[in-house]
C-alpha cells in the first residue's frame, strides 16, 4: 500500500508563499491576485482526495522516457491505473496524458505543452460524463449509474520542482458560486474560477520524479466529500539562476467506485 508523503531531504524552502495567481473576471476576462500559498508539507497532516480534494503518494516508476507517447501509455497508463485502484476503486481508466515543459527551447524540442497559469479545473458536470461516453462507450450508461470520478495524476520528470510548481486549492474552501463553466479555446467545458478570499492555496515544496500528486476534477458523488478541486502553475520567488525549468506529465483518469446497496432488512 501507498504511504502518504509528509517529509523529504530537499533544498530548504519556505513555509508560506506571497505570489499571484490568475482568475477569471467577468468585465476583463482574467485578473491576477495576491495570493499566499502554503507548504503542504509543513501545513496539512496527510491530506486526501475525500476531503481536501488532493493527496501527495510516493510512487516510482519504470518509464524511462516520459517523452514518448507509446512507453507512457504502455508502461505509465497502468501503473496509474493500479495507482488509482488503491483509493477504493473497482476499476480505472487513464484515457489521455500531458506533458509539460517550463523553458521554451525544451518545449519545442520535445512537443510538450506549457504549464497553464490559469486556477481552473479539467472537467464539469458537463464534461466528466461525455469522457466516460466517449472513452467507454459500450459500458457508459451502465457505469454512469454508480460513482465514478476523474482524478489527474501529476508527476515531476525532473526534479526536485524549484521552478514554477503547481498550487492546489483546499475544495473545503470552494464555493459553488466560484465556479466559472467555460468551453471558450479548450477541446471541452472545463472550470474556470472566480476569486473568493476565502481560498486556501497549498504546494508541495521540492516535489521528486519519485513523488505524484493526485487532484480532484470531477466526483459525482453526492454525500458531502470534496467534489473537484483549482489548480494551477505559479512562478516561485526567484531562485538560484541555475535552477532547471519544470518538467512534469498529467494523467487523466476514469475512476469507479462500488455502488453502495441497501443492506438486507433495511425499508
Amino acid at each position: 500500500m501507498t504511504r502518504p508523503v509528509k517529509t523529504m531531504d530537499a533544498t530548504k524552502t519556505p513555509d508560506r508563499i506571497e505570489t499571484h495567481l490568475i482568475y477569471a473576471a467577468p468585465d476583463t476576462g482574467f485578473c491576477r491576485k495576491a495570493i499566499p500559498i502554503h507548504d503542504a508539507r509543513a501545513a496539512l497532516d496527510s491530506p486526501s482526495l475525500n476531503r481536501e480534494g488532493f493527496a501527495l503518494q510516493c510512487r516510482t516508476t519504470a518509464v524511462s522516457n516520459f517523452f514518448d507517447p507509446a512507453e507512457v501509455r504502455s508502461i505509465y497508463y497502468p501503473e496509474v491505473e493500479q495507482l488509482l485502484k488503491e483509493t477504493g476503486a473497482t476499476r480505472a481508466f487513464a484515457f489521455e496524458h500531458d506533458v509539460r515543459c517550463v523553458a521554451t527551447a525544451e518545449r519545442r524540442a520535445r512537443e510538450a505543452r506549457e504549464a497553464v497559469k490559469v486556477v481552473h479545473d479539467d472537467y464539469t458536470a458537463k464534461s466528466a460524463p461525455e469522457r466516460v461516453r466517449l472513452y467507454l462507450p459500450d459500458e457508459a450508461e451502465a457505469l454512469l449509474q454508480g460513482p465514478y470520478a476523474v482524478i489527474n495524476v501529476w508527476r515531476p520528470i525532473r526534479g526536485p520542482v524549484l521552478d514554477t510548481p503547481l498550487a492546489v486549492c483546499d475544495a473545503r474552501t470552494i464555493a459553488e458560486a466560484d465556479l466559472r463553466p467555460t468551453e471558450q479555446g479548450v477541446k471541452h467545458e472545463v472550470y474556470l474560477f472566480n476569486f473568493n478570499p476565502s481560498h486556501r492555496w497549498y504546494y508541495f515544496s521540492a516535489m521528486t520524479t519519485s513523488e505524484v500528486l493526485l487532484l480532484k476534477c470531477f466526483d459525482s458523488r453526492l454525500d458531502g466529500r470534496a467534489r473537484l478541486t483549482a489548480h494551477s502553475a505559479f512562478d516561485l520567488p526567484a531562485g538560484p539562476s541555475q535552477t532547471p525549468s519544470r518538467q512534469s506529465i498529467e494523467v487523466r483518469a476514469l475512476v469507479f467506485f462500488p455502488r453502495i446497496t441497501a443492506s438486507a432488512g433495511s425499508p
